[in-house]
């Protein structure tokens, strides 16, 4: 399986980020202990956005380590099928303000459910926003 690696997110690799409905986040403890857990997700220029509560453990992670690692990747047993975008970078905590407002609108637009379901609130939820430093490809070539 053929990897390409650039520093940014263009191309069939954001195609493929922003279609998916879901992705794996890897955040690090400041003791070093990994957290991996999937979430749904929007791209926007170029950056990942997640909402989460803001006790949430890759939230104090991120606090502790704003390294983060986010994956998107489809599998099929027919193994010449498998595709997926690995992104490392970066990520910054927005609390509130019209970018949290911005992210927050486009991920209810995704998924009409999110109001409803785990609606993300100034007062107790977070946004995620990750800058892409390294984005490692597969399968889309």
């Amino acid at each position: 399986m053929a990897r390409k690696k650039s520093a940014t997110l263009t191309g069939d690799a954001a195609e493929l980020v922003a279609r998916e409905r879901v992705c794996r986040v890897a955040t690090v403890s400041g003791e070093g202990v990994p957290h991996l857990v999937p979430v749904c997700h929007v791209l926007m220029n170029g950056k990942i956005y997640l909402g989460s509560g803001d006790d949430a453990t890759k939230v104090r992670n991120l606090k502790a380590n704003p390294r983060v690692t986010v994956t998107v990747d489809l599998y099929s047993d027919h193994w010449g099928s498998i595709k997926g975008v690995m992104v490392q970078g970066r990520g910054k905590l927005i609390e509130r303000g019209p970018a949290f407002m911005r992210a927050r609108r486009r991920l209810y637009e995704k998924y009409p459910q999110y109001p409803k379901s785990a609606a993300i609130s100034p007062s107790d939820s977070v946004v995620v926003e990750v800058t892409p430093t390294h984005v490692f490809t597969w399968g889309l070539e």
